[in-house]
């Protein structure tokens, strides 16, 4: 007799519980506390070597086939007592299909998730009410880096907010980077009803056309265009930086219209202006006050 069966029976006469549960017991707590060590162990060990999306996604992979191992081993364990547990299962179904409903529900959500991609990890995404990136996504739940909603371009609050995978069927999802990672943004330039209109939006012309980040990005967004249309009917008339004109009341309003990365939009739009007001203080752009004149 082995020492795990000595000790088995051991336990078994101090609490009058059947030897073989003890066993069962013993087993499956066993596996479950090796495994929880090995995947700790995997996690670490990848977090030394590697950096970025590539330590997430290798990170996925070996926690998927650990779990695999452990509920092979597990089977292995259970597996003359599955028969006895699949009857007992079917006769209280019902009951456990009303209570575990939801459960179900996530995890058929779940792998809908995994297999149409409405979202991955790392996508900007808007769901009721609440934006923010990607964070992680499992079996019964995806997890958002929440972003501050205040301003246009909101700036991680650090706030982590969970989601049941069936809200997708639940709620509409906005997805900033679905087909493309580029969208459109706008910024309004006020300048004087007076001022040399073809000068100014010449030189906002300038300044937006010679922002790196913006440089590059219409020949990409036309070949990402050119990808998906394979599958969606996506069409634009222009992929190049527009400006258009709006008279309003004592001043004009000029809307620049440019693609940008959706996680840069504060950082673009920061730029933006600090060029715009270089310029106005060399007198190349006429910015509008917005100090109206007393009516007399």
């Amino acid at each position: 007799m082995s020492i795990f069966d000595k000790f088995c029976e051991y336990l078994s006469n101090l609490t009058t519980i059947n030897k073989t549960y003890i066993s069962l017991l013993l087993s499956t707590t066993i596996i479950i506390v090796i495994f929880m060590i090995l995947k700790k162990i995997g996690r670490k060990a990848i977090k030394r070597k590697i950096e970025g999306r590539k330590e997430y996604l290798i990170n996925q992979a070996i926690q998927i086939i650990l779990n695999i191992v452990e509920v092979v081993c597990l089977l292995f364990i259970w597996n003359e007592y599955i028969q006895s547990l699949m009857t007992l299962i079917s006769v209280t179904s019902a009951a456990m299909t009303i209570a575990l409903r939801e459960l179900i529900l996530n995890f058929f959500c779940g792998i809908y998730i995994k297999m149409k991609k409405p979202f991955q990890v790392e996508d900007r995404i808007e769901v009721k009410g609440i934006k923010g990136d990607v964070m992680n996504i499992s079996s019964l739940n995806f997890e958002v880096l929440e972003i501050s909603t205040s301003e246009k371009h909101g700036q991680s609050t650090g706030v982590i907010v969970t989601f049941p995978n069936s809200i997708v069927f639940q709620e509409p999802i906005r997805n900033l980077n679905k087909g493309f990672k580029y969208v459109w943004d706008e910024l309004t330039v006020k300048v004087k009803l007076d001022c040399d209109l073809v000068k100014n939006k010449q030189e906002l012309y300038k300044i937006v056309n010679n922002i790196e980040i913006i440089k590059n990005i219409p020949k990409k967004m036309k070949t990402q265009i050119n990808d998906i249309n394979t599958t969606n009917r996506v069409y634009f008339n222009k992929y190049d930086p527009t400006i258009y004109t709006k008279i309003v009341e004592d001043h004009i309003e000029l809307t620049i219209r440019y693609l940008m990365h959706p996680k840069k939009g504060r950082y673009v739009e920061s730029i933006i202006w600090n060029k715009i007001l270089e310029n106005y203080k060399q007198n190349k752009i006429d910015l509008y006050p917005g100090i109206k004149k007393e009516e007399s």
